[in-house]
């Protein structure tokens, strides 16, 4: 079996700018596939154009969108598009989101509809039909977590947690399990090790930290029986990420090893788009720039 290489990108909040430089770098380097982990709207000014691009992507079928314009020879492999809890919150409620994460949803239901009649009922029909959870021959993917796939969140100190850590992996049945949720890139190992990647641009101007063999169950020459401490990748967030750092953040996989990547976008643009919309708070476009 080949790998297909793969973008796993999640948590975009409908930032369009954040997306687009996410995606073009991807295809520069290589990628034949794209996974995305959920949350593909929520906070940002674009839900409409996110969602275009992903149900065009991020499916059985995909196809290299119009309004993207890049240059790829070849085939596409077959995608997937994972629920995050702010698509299960448009489609049901946000009653225990804060005020302002329950602004922008509130915003973005009325959103999807300005697309005209047919193509409202497209981005609900798609949205209707996300899953929770899944996986391939290789890895398993969630929104959350393995145990809850769209709510709990992952962070560092849980590697402290030999309690909690066992409950992560309690439910997987691969050796890796890609997540996003916390937006906060880190690699999980079951027996308590982790690692936070820093990309550093002074030194690495290509914004890549890796590849990195994960080493685990199923995952290149590695036998799927064989006893060793398996993984959980959260590749951070293309649109809003929260670790100090600004720059967007998603992971490349090629069936072994994982590279992170974080690129500079253009963060000035993504903020006007929410200041330009009165039902959104400010804070959300401010807190972009800070990575937090």
């Amino acid at each position: 079996m080949t790998y297909p290489f793969t973008a796993i990108i999640s948590d975009l909040h409908s930032n369009v700018p954040a997306l687009e430089a996410a995606l073009r770098d991807a295809f520069a380097r290589g990628a034949r596939r794209f996974v995305c982990l959920g949350d593909v709207v929520g906070y940002g000014a674009e839900p409409r154009m996110c969602l275009d691009w992903m149900m065009e992507l991020a499916i059985a079928e995909p196809r290299i969108p119009e309004s993207l314009a890049v240059d790829f020879e070849g085939e596409l492999e077959p995608g997937l598009c994972l629920m995050g809890n702010h698509e299960h919150a448009l489609m049901n409620t946000p009653e225990d989101f804060n005020p302002k994460a329950r602004a922008a949803i509130e915003w973005t239901r009325d959103e999807l509809g300005c697309g005209g009649r047919e193509r409202g009922f497209a981005y609900w029909n798609f949205l209707g039909e996300l899953r929770a959870e899944g996986m391939d021959e290789v890895a398993q993917f969630a929104h959350g977590s393995p145990r809850d796939p769209v709510r709990e969140y992952v962070v560092p100190r849980d590697s402290q947690d030999p309690l909690k850590l066992a409950a992560l992996f309690a439910p997987m049945t691969r050796g890796v399990c890609f997540i996003g949720h916390s937006h906060v890139p880190a690699v999980y190992y079951e027996d308590g090790r982790i690692f936070v990647p820093k990309v550093n641009a002074a030194t690495r101007e290509d914004g890549v930290e890796g590849p990195y063999s994960l080493g685990v169950p199923g995952t290149g020459s590695v036998p799927a029986d064989e006893k060793l401490p398996r993984a959980i990748v959260n590749v951070g967030s293309v649109g809003q990420p929260r670790d100090g750092d600004p720059r967007l953040s998603y992971v490349l996989f090629d069936g072994e090893n994982i590279s992170f990547v974080r690129l500079n976008y253009n963060v000035e643009a993504a903020a006007d788009k929410i200041f330009g919309v009165s039902e959104l708070p400010d804070y959300l476009a401010e807190r972009l720039s800070k990575g937090r």
